[in-house]
């Protein structure tokens, strides 16, 4: 972040950053604790995820307010504008991971009284977990405007759309064994395709961080390897 003639502009441009930062740790807490609930048939700890959610609402708005009150203050320029137009592309992408990380909690509640195909629940913990850490990965690199690590997670976005593909077509055939399965299968689709995402999401910010430090957009075609029949097209994501 470049210095400025003006102090009360640097400690606005890196207020914006520590609002985000903030974001996004309550981003990584929700998703990690709709896992959790996910996993442990924890219906308390889903219900106080759904309410927090709220929370991220709150700091994306407050982000894009601050964001839009500096652009007409300042006329920020070059390098200056990218930051304040990088925070408001990452807020989004955190308000939606909010959302994936809320839609995931309504899963472990829904399924409370139900039974299935509960080791597919083992596969949906390692997705999750790479999820998580693509997520706190793409943060980190945000944080420290290393484009490198922003490019790993970039990078990786496929294998979670490999993993999630597998996970669809394991629940697939769970359901069409028997169909005592069906309901619990169903939650576990929606609930892994929330998860994959929280990748794009992740990948979102990190193409946003190449922005950000080259000046210009990522033109390359990001890997993708979801080779399931369904797109997020047939699995609507609902924020209700």
């Amino acid at each position: 972040m470049t210095e400025h003639i003006v102090t009360s502009y640097d400690d606005e441009l890196k207020a914006l950053a520590v609002k985000l930062t903030h974001m996004g740790g309550h981003a990584e807490k929700l998703l990690n604790d709709s896992i959790v609930a996910l996993q442990t048939h924890d219906q308390d700890l889903a219900v106080r995820t759904i309410e927090a959610d709220e929370i991220v609402d709150r700091l994306e708005e407050e982000v894009e307010e601050q964001a839009i009150l500096m652009i007409a203050k300042r006329q920020p320029m070059a390098v200056d504008l990218r930051e304040i137009v990088a925070a408001i592309k990452i807020s989004s992408d955190l308000e939606r991971i909010g959302d994936m990380a809320k839609n995931i909690a309504k899963r472990a509640v829904a399924v409370q009284s139900e039974t299935g195909a509960q080791k597919s629940i083992v596969g949906i913990d390692h997705m999750s977990r790479l999820a998580a850490m693509q997520l706190k990965d793409v943060l980190d690199a945000y944080s420290q405007r290393d484009l490198e690590k922003a490019m790993l997670v970039w990078n990786r976005d496929s294998e979670l759309d490999s993993m999630y593909t597998s996970i669809f077509r394991e629940l697939l055939t769970y359901m069409m064994e028997d169909p005592r399965n069906i309901t619990f299968s169903t939650h576990l689709l929606f609930a892994a395709k929330n998860i994959e995402r929280v990748g794009d999401h992740a990948t979102n910010i990190a193409e946003t961080i190449y922005y950000l430090t080259k000046g210009e957009p990522l033109r390359e075609q990001r890997p993708k390897d979801d080779a399931s029949s369904f797109t997020s097209a047939d699995f609507p994501q609902t924020d209700d």
